[in-house]
């Protein structure tokens, strides 16, 4: 059996690395395909991370649509609209969360599931005091504009932390290098492949979680805080509602940022009392078998047995 993930390449997609870990040990091929080849390559199952699709349906492949966020903006809420009516019917929908299903409020009777994201199982047996540090802070993922780093990175280079290093683990960063390039101690690196995100991450005293306090980004998980947590490391992160709801489920003790960064300050981090959340049940394995999808790809491929 195959299965072909579509997608762009445009986001970080940890949950690639996950899903091909997972199937793999049920002999299920998984590939990854830009949509324009797609037609050129057998597959049993299609599973697009959206995104838009306009194909037709084929006889024989069945298709998921994942819909990992809601659209971002300008004008979100008109592409959630058009993603909504023009989107091909998919088989089956997962989403991220509650807040994404209703985001696009699909009209239809269409089965779906939520796969929220997850950490590696491996990652929660670190021991974070045998790593080395090289770094005062890490941050990783996502450095668009739409979320203005520039904020954050204004702390390093002429701000409080313009002595201590920060470490910036991403990609389609260069308008970034060019206006903090010459800052030393603001160090960009990436991108770099899933399965050595941790070991880089562990350079690092303390893992910043920055956020706006804007929708749809505060509603939606972040991938960096359950990272940061799962592998031990002290957590600093924008006061926002998926950060205040995470933390009330899990727990933890996290140093929230004002909205100007104002009390990020080396000497206020190393006197906070930070504790970890509890996220030992939030693997990537829980995270798929939680999420319906392996019912139905049972139901269509009796085979099958999860």
């Amino acid at each position: 059996m195959i299965i072909a993930f579509v997608h762009n390449n445009k986001a970080f997609l940890p949950e690639m690395d996950a899903y091909t870990r997972f199937f793999s040990g049920y002999n299920i091929t998984c590939e990854t395909v830009n949509k324009n080849d797609l037609g050129l390559m057998h597959r049993h199952v299609e599973w697009w991370m959206m995104g838009t699709d306009l194909t037709k349906p084929k006889e024989g492949i069945f298709k998921i649509h994942e819909y990992c966020s809601s659209s971002v903006p300008p004008w979100r809420r008109w592409k959630n609209w058009w993603k909504s009516f023009f989107n091909a019917q998919p088989d089956f929908r997962l989403f991220l969360n509650e807040y994404v299903r209703r985001a696009f409020n699909f009209h239809d009777h269409i089965p779906f599931g939520y796969r929220d994201m997850g950490v590696p199982e491996n990652w929660l047996l670190t021991d974070l005091f045998l790593h080395e540090k090289e770094y005062d802070f890490v941050y990783t993922g996502d450095l668009s504009p739409v979320r203005q780093p520039e904020n954050l990175l204004n702390c390093f280079s002429t701000g409080a932390l313009k002595q201590q290093t920060l470490l910036l683990i991403g990609k389609d960063y260069e308008y970034l290098q060019n206006a903090y390039g010459g800052y030393e101690n603001i160090v960009f690196m990436g991108p770099l492949p899933y399965n050595s995100m941790d070991s880089y991450i562990l350079k690092a005293r303390f893992g910043i979680n920055y956020m706006i306090d804007k929708e749809p980004f505060n509603r939606q998980t972040s991938t960096k805080l359950l990272e940061y947590a799962a592998l031990g490391l002290p957590i600093i992160t924008t006061r926002y509602a998926w950060a205040e709801q995470f933390q009330q489920q899990y727990g933890g003790n996290f140093f929230y940022l004002q909205p100007d960064c104002s009390n990020l300050t080396w000497e206020a981090v190393n006197a906070f009392p930070f504790s970890k959340p509890g996220v030992e049940s939030l693997t990537w394995e829980n995270r798929i078998r939680n999420s319906g999808v392996l019912e139905f790809l049972e139901a269509k491929f009796p085979e099958l047995k999860f």
